[in-house]
């Protein structure tokens, strides 16, 4: 039996593919001034000119990186089915306590110092954000037309970023999973 190999095209899309996870995963664990191009290539094993083919700056690559994750991210919300408001409380939560948040944060850290990188974060970030307080209503079965519910979904967002902060110096779960479980009383008392 001979070896079946992949067309161009479908070797072409996992290649992108492993580069961005690799991407994803170099960031959350280097950093940016830890995450080049080859390094990149390096962890998803192809070359440096295989990575600027399909990413031709370590912007274009990173920030694909980061739109990925918040594609994947969108996915796994929208397949989730929280039993409860406290449920969909924490699945929110744990977006921004892996290392996915990690990468996105790295991220932005330096955006805020590459003016080249800087626009292109601001504009993903938002989007990013738009739609995750969409899926956010729409798992806390929220409705946005009584005055004061948007807030509190934002509010939600906000208090889980910042939980994920907290969690990047130290393992802070044990006070987290006491916040969460808080939040998500609050939560569906003010929008029950």
């Amino acid at each position: 039996m001979g070896v079946v190999t992949l067309p161009k095209q479908d070797r072409s899309r996992v290649t992108r593919q492993r580069l961005l996870e690799s991407a994803v995963a170099c960031l959350a664990a280097h950093g940016w001034a830890g995450s080049t191009v080859s390094v990149v290539a390096e962890y998803a094993g192809v070359s440096r000119g295989a990575a600027q083919h399909h990413f031709p700056t370590r912007e274009d690559l990173f920030t694909a990186a980061v739109e990925y994750v918040a594609e994947e991210r969108s996915t796994a919300l929208g397949a989730l089915r929280p039993q409860g408001r406290a449920e969909a409380v924490e699945a929110l939560v744990d977006l921004y306590t892996g290392p996915l948040f990690r990468a996105a944060l790295h991220l932005w850290v330096a955006a805020s110092n590459e003016p080249q990188l800087g626009g292109r974060v601001t504009e993903l970030e938002a989007r990013v954000g738009r739609e995750t307080h969409r899926i956010a209503v729409e798992l806390l079965g929220a409705d946005e037309s009584v005055p004061g519910v948007r807030e509190v979904v934002q509010g939600l967002l906000d208090m889980a970023r910042g939980l994920g902060l907290a969690n990047l110096l130290t393992d802070d779960r044990v006070r987290r999973e006491r916040v969460v479980c808080e939040w998500g009383v609050l939560v569906d008392r003010v929008l029950g």
